[in-house]
Protein backbone atom coordinates (compact mmCIF):
# COMPACT_ATOMS: atom_id res chain seq x y z
CA UNK A 1 0.00 0.00 0.00
CA UNK A 2 1.08 3.51 -1.00
CA UNK A 3 2.45 5.19 2.11
CA UNK A 4 0.25 8.70 2.39
CA UNK A 5 3.26 10.68 3.48
CA UNK A 6 4.65 10.07 0.45
CA UNK A 7 6.73 13.46 -0.06
CA UNK A 8 5.83 15.41 -3.30
CA UNK A 9 7.24 18.26 -4.75
CA UNK A 10 5.63 20.43 -6.85
CA UNK A 11 7.38 23.20 -9.14
CA UNK A 12 5.28 25.64 -10.60
CA UNK A 13 5.44 29.69 -11.22
CA UNK A 14 2.16 30.30 -11.07
CA UNK A 15 0.63 30.65 -7.80
CA UNK A 16 -2.47 29.89 -8.13
CA UNK A 17 -1.79 26.42 -9.89
CA UNK A 18 0.51 25.83 -6.64
CA UNK A 19 -2.60 26.53 -4.23
CA UNK A 20 -4.81 23.97 -6.43
CA UNK A 21 -2.44 21.03 -6.18
CA UNK A 22 -1.17 21.73 -3.05
CA UNK A 23 -4.92 21.50 -2.03
CA UNK A 24 -5.60 18.64 -3.43
CA UNK A 25 -2.68 16.63 -2.44
CA UNK A 26 -2.80 17.75 1.29
CA UNK A 27 -6.46 16.08 1.20
CA UNK A 28 -4.93 13.03 0.33
CA UNK A 29 -2.56 13.25 2.60
CA UNK A 30 0.53 14.29 0.82
CA UNK A 31 3.40 15.79 2.37
CA UNK A 32 3.99 18.39 -0.13
CA UNK A 33 6.94 20.66 -1.11
CA UNK A 34 7.51 23.80 -3.09
CA UNK A 35 9.41 25.19 -5.56
CA UNK A 36 8.52 28.14 -8.54
CA UNK A 37 11.58 27.52 -10.75
CA UNK A 38 13.76 24.87 -12.10
CA UNK A 39 16.77 25.92 -9.71
CA UNK A 40 15.11 25.75 -7.18
CA UNK A 41 13.96 22.27 -7.96
CA UNK A 42 16.80 20.48 -7.78
CA UNK A 43 17.68 22.58 -4.51
CA UNK A 44 14.88 21.44 -2.97
CA UNK A 45 15.35 17.74 -4.54
CA UNK A 46 18.68 17.65 -2.73
CA UNK A 47 17.30 18.48 0.84
CA UNK A 48 13.99 16.50 0.67
CA UNK A 49 14.36 13.94 -1.43
CA UNK A 50 11.12 13.71 -2.78
CA UNK A 51 8.82 10.82 -3.87
CA UNK A 52 7.47 12.44 -6.77
CA UNK A 53 8.08 15.80 -8.80
CA UNK A 54 5.14 17.70 -10.62
CA UNK A 55 7.36 19.99 -12.76
CA UNK A 56 5.82 22.60 -14.98
CA UNK A 57 7.84 23.56 -18.54
CA UNK A 58 7.95 26.79 -18.77
CA UNK A 59 9.39 28.76 -15.95
CA UNK A 60 11.87 31.59 -15.45
CA UNK A 61 15.74 31.20 -14.72
CA UNK A 62 15.59 27.09 -15.59
CA UNK A 63 12.68 25.46 -17.27
CA UNK A 64 11.20 22.02 -16.18
CA UNK A 65 13.22 20.36 -18.98
CA UNK A 66 16.81 21.32 -18.24
CA UNK A 67 15.50 20.76 -14.67
CA UNK A 68 14.23 17.02 -16.00
CA UNK A 69 17.63 16.69 -17.22
CA UNK A 70 19.85 17.38 -14.67
CA UNK A 71 17.88 15.51 -12.04
CA UNK A 72 17.72 12.47 -14.51
CA UNK A 73 21.37 12.74 -15.28
CA UNK A 74 22.04 12.72 -11.57
CA UNK A 75 22.50 8.69 -10.23
CA UNK A 76 21.66 10.24 -6.67
CA UNK A 77 17.91 11.32 -8.30
CA UNK A 78 17.51 9.74 -11.28
CA UNK A 79 15.25 7.30 -9.59
CA UNK A 80 12.58 10.18 -8.47
CA UNK A 81 9.80 9.73 -10.94
CA UNK A 82 8.96 12.98 -13.12
CA UNK A 83 5.17 14.22 -14.23
CA UNK A 84 5.21 17.34 -16.86
CA UNK A 85 2.54 19.94 -16.03
CA UNK A 86 1.65 22.00 -19.52
CA UNK A 87 0.01 24.47 -21.05
CA UNK A 88 1.53 22.95 -24.11
CA UNK A 89 -0.40 20.55 -25.63
CA UNK A 90 1.03 19.91 -28.99
CA UNK A 91 2.74 16.50 -29.42
CA UNK A 92 6.26 18.17 -29.95
CA UNK A 93 6.51 19.06 -26.94
CA UNK A 94 4.79 15.82 -25.14
CA UNK A 95 7.65 13.84 -27.02
CA UNK A 96 10.52 16.86 -26.05
CA UNK A 97 9.38 15.75 -22.47
CA UNK A 98 9.79 12.16 -22.38
CA UNK A 99 13.02 12.45 -24.24
CA UNK A 100 13.81 14.63 -21.23
CA UNK A 101 13.16 11.75 -18.89
CA UNK A 102 9.91 12.46 -17.56
CA UNK A 103 7.50 9.89 -16.76
CA UNK A 104 3.73 10.88 -17.47
CA UNK A 105 2.66 14.36 -18.59
CA UNK A 106 -0.28 15.98 -17.88
CA UNK A 107 -1.84 19.26 -19.73
CA UNK A 108 -3.16 21.85 -18.25
CA UNK A 109 -6.03 23.01 -17.02
CA UNK A 110 -5.21 20.32 -14.45
CA UNK A 111 -8.17 17.87 -13.43
CA UNK A 112 -7.23 17.33 -9.90
CA UNK A 113 -8.87 13.63 -9.60
CA UNK A 114 -6.62 12.98 -13.01
CA UNK A 115 -3.74 14.52 -11.26
CA UNK A 116 -3.67 12.39 -8.37
CA UNK A 117 -4.64 8.92 -10.08
CA UNK A 118 -1.73 9.55 -11.88
CA UNK A 119 0.43 10.07 -9.08
CA UNK A 120 -1.05 7.13 -6.87
CA UNK A 121 -0.61 4.57 -9.81
CA UNK A 122 3.25 5.89 -10.56
CA UNK A 123 4.01 5.94 -6.83
CA UNK A 124 2.70 2.29 -6.74
CA UNK A 125 4.42 1.32 -9.76
CA UNK A 126 7.67 2.66 -8.18
CA UNK A 127 7.48 1.16 -4.83
CA UNK A 128 6.27 -2.08 -6.48
CA UNK A 129 3.47 -2.63 -4.67
CA UNK A 130 -0.24 -2.89 -4.60
CA UNK A 131 -3.09 -2.95 -1.85
CA UNK A 132 -4.49 -6.36 -0.73
CA UNK A 133 -8.43 -5.96 0.20
CA UNK A 134 -9.82 -8.74 2.62
CA UNK A 135 -11.68 -10.93 0.62
CA UNK A 136 -14.53 -11.64 2.95
CA UNK A 137 -16.02 -8.90 5.54
CA UNK A 138 -18.09 -9.42 8.28
CA UNK A 139 -20.10 -7.13 10.09
CA UNK A 140 -22.51 -9.35 12.47
CA UNK A 141 -25.77 -10.12 9.70
CA UNK A 142 -23.70 -8.92 6.90
CA UNK A 143 -21.58 -10.56 4.74
CA UNK A 144 -19.64 -8.96 1.87
CA UNK A 145 -17.33 -12.03 -0.25
CA UNK A 146 -15.40 -9.81 -2.43
CA UNK A 147 -14.18 -13.50 -3.74
CA UNK A 148 -17.39 -14.62 -4.98
CA UNK A 149 -18.97 -11.31 -5.68
CA UNK A 150 -21.78 -11.72 -3.23
CA UNK A 151 -23.87 -10.48 -0.42
CA UNK A 152 -25.41 -12.35 2.32
CA UNK A 153 -27.47 -10.43 4.66
CA UNK A 154 -29.35 -11.87 7.43
CA UNK A 155 -28.34 -15.29 5.46
CA UNK A 156 -30.24 -14.24 2.63
CA UNK A 157 -27.71 -14.20 -0.66
CA UNK A 158 -28.97 -10.76 -2.34
CA UNK A 159 -28.03 -10.16 -5.92
CA UNK A 160 -26.24 -6.68 -6.59
CA UNK A 161 -25.56 -5.29 -9.15
CA UNK A 162 -22.03 -4.77 -9.93
CA UNK A 163 -21.74 -0.84 -9.26
CA UNK A 164 -23.78 -1.26 -6.18
CA UNK A 165 -21.34 -3.99 -4.82
CA UNK A 166 -18.55 -2.20 -5.82
CA UNK A 167 -19.32 0.80 -3.90
CA UNK A 168 -20.63 -0.75 -0.68
CA UNK A 169 -17.56 -2.97 -1.07
CA UNK A 170 -15.38 -0.06 -0.78
CA UNK A 171 -16.92 2.02 1.67
CA UNK A 172 -16.92 -1.10 3.90
CA UNK A 173 -13.60 -1.52 3.04
CA UNK A 174 -12.57 1.39 5.92
CA UNK A 175 -15.90 1.26 8.33
CA UNK A 176 -16.00 4.71 10.14
CA UNK A 177 -14.35 6.34 7.38
CA UNK A 178 -16.28 9.15 5.80
CA UNK A 179 -15.25 9.31 1.62
CA UNK A 180 -15.98 12.28 -0.40
CA UNK A 181 -17.72 11.77 -3.85
CA UNK A 182 -14.55 12.55 -5.83
CA UNK A 183 -12.74 9.68 -3.85
CA UNK A 184 -16.09 6.97 -4.32
CA UNK A 185 -15.73 8.27 -8.52
CA UNK A 186 -12.26 7.32 -9.04
CA UNK A 187 -12.54 4.36 -6.91
CA UNK A 188 -15.26 3.02 -7.93
CA UNK A 189 -16.02 4.54 -11.32
CA UNK A 190 -12.64 5.91 -12.31
CA UNK A 191 -11.76 8.83 -13.73
CA UNK A 192 -12.58 8.35 -17.42
CA UNK A 193 -16.14 7.88 -17.02
CA UNK A 194 -18.63 10.48 -16.80
CA UNK A 195 -20.65 10.19 -14.16
CA UNK A 196 -22.50 12.79 -12.00
CA UNK A 197 -22.98 13.12 -8.09
CA UNK A 198 -26.61 12.20 -8.53
CA UNK A 199 -25.50 8.02 -9.67
CA UNK A 200 -23.79 7.60 -6.22
CA UNK A 201 -26.99 8.87 -4.77
CA UNK A 202 -29.35 6.61 -6.69
CA UNK A 203 -27.08 3.73 -5.92
CA UNK A 204 -26.93 4.78 -2.60
CA UNK A 205 -30.43 4.62 -1.99
CA UNK A 206 -30.98 1.48 -3.77
CA UNK A 207 -28.10 -0.64 -1.32
CA UNK A 208 -29.99 0.78 1.43
CA UNK A 209 -33.45 -0.08 0.68
CA UNK A 210 -31.75 -3.86 0.36
CA UNK A 211 -29.93 -3.35 3.55
CA UNK A 212 -32.92 -2.29 5.28
CA UNK A 213 -31.25 1.65 5.70
CA UNK A 214 -28.48 0.36 7.29
CA UNK A 215 -24.72 0.50 7.48
CA UNK A 216 -24.31 3.28 4.75
CA UNK A 217 -25.20 6.84 6.57
CA UNK A 218 -24.74 10.26 4.48
CA UNK A 219 -22.22 13.23 6.10
CA UNK A 220 -23.61 16.15 4.88
CA UNK A 221 -21.51 18.07 2.32
CA UNK A 222 -19.39 15.97 2.48
CA UNK A 223 -20.22 12.34 1.63
CA UNK A 224 -21.01 9.09 2.65
CA UNK A 225 -19.86 6.30 5.42
CA UNK A 226 -20.18 2.83 6.57
CA UNK A 227 -21.09 2.25 9.78
CA UNK A 228 -21.69 -1.89 11.17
Amino acid sequence: MIKKSSKILIVDDEQDILELIRHALNKEGYEVHIAVNGQQAIEKTAKVHPDLILMDVMMPVMDGMEACRQLKEDPATQQIPIIFLTARSEEFAELAGFEAGADDYIAKPIRTRVLTSRIKAILRRNTGTVETPQIKLEFGDLIIDRERFMVVYQGNSLQFPRKEFELLSFLASKPGRVFSRDEILENVWGNEVLVVDRTIDVHVRKIREKLDDRFIFTVKGVGYKFEA
